[in-house]
């Protein structure tokens, strides 16, 4: 392993979270985590590449989908526990949802001040399209 991979503050179960942002736009599009080996394989190949925490293993991202991310930068934040990587979404689809974010829920008010999330982004594919499910 690399001295770089070191000065990152990795939690009790060795991840540190990850935002991927759009490099152009400055769009937060998601957050996933990452392992020494995502972060490591990323920075070698340019790629993004996460841990499922629900799989128990590496996530390119794209892989089933075909919505690769290609990273330009990764920056760590001033604390060393979080990873943000600037990148050029392939296909415009960032979320298993089929949206171009995973930050579509907007929290809303009514007159009565009664507060809901409210779906704000389009569907821009089905996901079951995506998947093939």
């Amino acid at each position: 392993m690399s001295d770089w991979l070191d000065a990152v503050k990795w939690d009790a179960q060795g991840l540190v979270p990850a935002i991927a942002q759009d490099a152009a736009s400055g769009e937060i599009l998601m957050v996933a985590w990452m392992n020494r080996e995502a972060l490591e394989e990323t920075a070698r190949t340019g790629r993004g590449v996460y841990f499922s925490r629900s799989r128990h293993k590496l996530w390119r991202k794209g892989e089933e989908s075909g919505h690769v991310q290609t990273v330009s930068e990764i920056r760590l934040d001033c604390d060393n526990d979080v990873i943000l990587l600037k990148i050029e979404q392939l296909g415009g689809i960032a979320c298993h949802t089929g949206r171009r974010s995973c930050f579509f829920h907007k929290l809303t008010t009514d007159d009565r001040g009664h507060a809901d999330w409210v779906a704000t982004e389009p569907v821009l594919k089905n996901p079951d399209e995506i998947y093939r499910r």
